[in-house]
């Protein structure tokens, strides 16, 4: 992206802000206690309150989200819940990039996004190399931007009766700002501790009413620019100026965040046109230029000293380049009639492409007169979604109406891969990322209809429960069928108790089923040419692999609700998950001359490691979450007071073993590895404990924030005795900020501010031989401590 263009659509963002406050109407009214937030996900009842909820939800204000630093959603999301894990993980090609995160420890996409209770597109991107998600393709929820957000709604609860595939660990909706009225401007400035990772960011939001105010309109944006942060250390290897090592104690590597220029933009707009009429819509762009980095490449990589000589006489880094273009729109009516129906009708388009190219790179079969920058190829992603929600309130005699629900929905898929320049591919290849070839090349795509019905009621002043049913068919795959069960007994006014119990599914997305590469990466220490390969593909087949199904899960949930006093709430809910045919990408299986000859018999010579994905284990994931909330009023100011905890374990109940084609091939690695149980099991912090406090003033806000993570253990593919447990750590955050008028605040705080760092890793090769001297799975990353500032002007 170009940085002029940045920033006159910085001044683009100011002028439009600055010409939506000098039409909009006055500052819109507090908002409600968390409590009594209406939700409106995971019910269809209309005025159901977060109190009321059969299941457990979590509201994240704006507040909240703004609360720290970091200008990524997620991350605000992991401060903020502790059931979301959300790692930065570095020098795993486009995954570092686009970085997926968890839910109650369960895989990236086993989580449903909605936006305004609409489904949101997933990323083109699949995540392949070894990184927390590995294999699975997920929303980028860091595409939307964070002044847009009224609120985030978080069901921690299956719901795949109500909304779908994905909906296994739960729900996170993403509620837009609708008001008519009311908006700001914020410029954030920030860096690492260790003086490197500037951040600048320009963001703003702005509602305006129109047509006698049957009509609403806001608008938000925000662009930023970030320079990467680097924590490589040096090389303690003992063969220098070979592969990928420098010489020795020579730090090349470049491990941390990427270097990312950032816009993206929304506008959510409604129009009454009668009592019982309206329409909406919501439209949601960014653009990402993300650079991340590859392995060093030594000044004699692959016997290349000659020809380094006349190009990188030092080595070189390969840079990967992603520009993540990203739109969506949703567009509906709604109304409602006299006899109590109400109805929604809405289409919904969303997509997401991925542009790659390898840069300060070379094709050594192209000699001195290689490009030294490549076009990699294309990944895209596209749904189309047409739906119908219907709901009427009955009277059946009891204290209040039943609520009726049912709807239908038509989705149609499409992933496409394409290959990049020719140059990119060919020979050796763009050394980093080498392109996608033509026989890479991949155009697929899918439909599904489904039809759902429910009934939610309060049966009595105490009690209330629902139930809801889902069918849905796949052109691909065949028909599922979820059910759920939910209910909330109020013992006192203080003392409530829910459940509920669902089944539900999640359908291999395209991308597992079509992607196919071949991509340099480390395997135990070594650097190989690793082939993933699509089960319907040649390779897969001639490999033993069979065709995707879908997951599918069973939960249940019991939780407790208490408000023993006054402004203290607190809830407690234990879970289990259940999920079958889990689809995972096997384990790197390295290849020997039997598996070469055949591979390169299909026209794959040269790969010296494969994978493909199967519907390798069954899981089990058991946990609780517990959260509790005070407020403490003072005569001119007040002290928000949160705790939260989650712990959760999954246990790998089944795999299944290796095909038989492996032993004829003499083949011996497992195609489910120790790693990838490991990945599973234990490589995200089984609990995590979020302290807070917030302090308001009509003039100061202070926040204080303490997170600790517990430890998490990696799993060597090869050999217990070089897994590594790293300990637990707490992280502190803290801010203060000056109101010195109602429209002016003034904050200066730092994120980490301990400068706390993870373990690091003891096993040199785990290490890559100290080079790489954190682990891509911290919970909250290896770049220590991030100051920043922030101005922001309200209206």
């Amino acid at each position: 992206m170009n940085r002029k263009t940045t920033l006159a659509a910085a001044v683009a963002v100011v002028l439009g802000a600055s010409a939506l406050s000098a039409s909009a109407q006055t500052a819109p009214a507090a908002s409600p206690s968390t409590l009594d937030t209406v939700i409106v996900t995971g019910t269809r009842v209309a005025d159901r309150t977060v109190a009321e909820s059969q299941s457990p939800i979590d509201i994240i204000t704006p507040e909240a989200l703004q609360s720290t630093g970091t200008t990524e959603l997620a991350t605000a999301l992991a401060r903020a819940l502790p059931s979301l894990n959300f790692p930065r993980p570095a020098l795993t090609d486009g995954t570092s990039g686009i970085r997926p995160a968890q839910l109650r420890g369960l895989s990236p996409d086993q989580v449903l996004v909605l936006v305004n209770g609409k489904r949101r597109h997933t990323s083109a991107q699949i995540n392949v190399n070894g990184s927390i998600g590995r294999g699975s393709s997920a929303v980028d929820i860091n595409a939307i931007p964070i002044a847009a957000i009224e609120r985030v709604e978080v069901l921690r609860d299956g719901a795949s009766a109500q909304y779908g595939s994905d909906a296994i660990a739960g729900v996170i909706n993403i509620v837009l700002k609708g008001a008519d009225s009311g908006g700001s401007l914020a410029l954030d400035a920030g860096q690492y501790s260790a003086g490197d990772g500037n951040r600048y960011q320009l963001s703003g939001d702005a509602g305006v009413g129109f047509a006698d105010g049957r009509g609403k309109l806001h608008v938000a944006g925000q662009i930023l620019q970030q320079d990467e942060s680097n924590r490589a250390g040096p090389y303690q290897g003992t063969t220098p100026n070979t592969g990928n090592f420098p010489d020795i104690g020579q730090t090349t590597f470049v491990v941390g965040d990427p270097q990312v220029d950032a816009t993206a933009a929304s506008a959510n707009a409604s129009f009454q046109f009668s009592d019982r009429l309206s329409a909406y819509a919501t439209v949601l762009a960014s653009n990402r230029d993300i650079t991340s980095f590859a392995f060093y490449r030594s000044r004699n990589n692959s016997g290349q000293g000659a020809l380094l000589a006349q190009t990188y006489p030092d080595g070189f880094v390969p840079q990967i380049n992603q520009y993540s273009k990203d739109r969506s729109v949703v567009a509906g009516l709604k109304g409602s009639t006299e006899s109590g129906w109400t109805w929604d009708v809405s289409y919904n388009h969303g997509e997401n492409t991925i542009d790659f190219h390898t840069r300060n790179t070379i094709n050594y079969a192209l000699g001195v007169n290689s490009p030294r920058s490549f076009y990699a190829g294309e990944l895209k992603y596209a749904q189309d979604i047409g739906n119908v929600d219907i709901t009427k309130t009955l009277d059946w005699g009891l204290a209040y109406p039943v609520t009726l629900s049912f709807g239908g929905e038509y989705r149609r898929e499409t992933w496409e891969q394409g290959a990049g320049e020719p140059n990119s591919y060919t020979g050796t290849g763009a050394q980093g990322f080498g392109g996608f070839t033509p026989l890479n090349a991949v155009d697929a795509d899918r439909h599904n209809y489904a039809v759902y019905a429910g009934l939610e009621a309060d049966f009595t002043d105490k009690f209330s429960a629902g139930a809801t049913g889902r069918y849905e068919d796949y052109s691909d795959f065949g028909d599922k069928f979820s059910g759920k069960l939910s209910a909330r007994y109020a013992f006192t006014d203080k003392v409530a108790l829910r459940a509920t119990a669902s089944s539900g599914f999640r359908a291999p997305s395209l991308a597992q089923q079509s992607y196919q590469a071949v991509t340099s990466t480390i395997v135990n220490g070594a650097f190989v040419e690793r082939g993933t390969f699509p089960t319907t593909s040649a390779a897969a087949q001639a490999l033993g692999a069979s065709p995707l199904k879908a997951e599918s899960s069973t939960s249940y949930s019991l939780g407790l609700v208490l408000q023993p006093v006054d402004r203290l709430y607190l809830t407690v809910d234990a879970y289990q998950i259940d999920i079958d045919d889990r689809i995972i990408l096997s384990t790197n299986i390295t290849t020997n001359a039997a598996t070469n000859s055949l591979l390169a018999g299909l026209g794959l010579p040269g790969v010296t490691a494969f994978s493909y994905f199967t519907n390798g284990v069954d899981t089990r994931t058991r946990g609780v979450d517990a959260v509790a909330s005070y407020t403490v009023p003072f005569s001119a100011s007040s002290l928000e007071l949160t705790a939260a905890y989650s712990y959760n374990e999954t246990e790998v109940k089944k795999y299944i073993a290796s095909p038989a084609v492996f032993g004829t091939l003499g083949l011996t690695q497992s195609l489910i590895g120790r790693d990838e149980v490991g990945r599973i099991e234990d490589s995200y912090p089984r609990d995590k404990t979020i302290l807070s406090g917030t302090w308001r003033s009509d003039h100061w806000d202070l926040s204080l924030a303490a997170t600790r993570y517990g430890e998490f253990t990696v799993r060597n593919s090869a050999t217990p005795t070089r897994d590594q447990t790293y300990g637990d750590s707490w992280v502190l955050d803290a801010s203060v900020s000056y109101k010195p008028s109602a429209n002016w605040a003034l904050t200066l705080g730092a994120d980490n501010i301990l400068d706390e760092y993870p373990d690091r890793t003891v096993d040199l090769q785990n290490s890559t031989w100290g080079m790489l001297p954190y682990s891509n799975y911290s919970p909250y990353g290896f770049n220590g401590a991030y100051v920043y500032g922030r101005i922001t002007y309200k209206w």
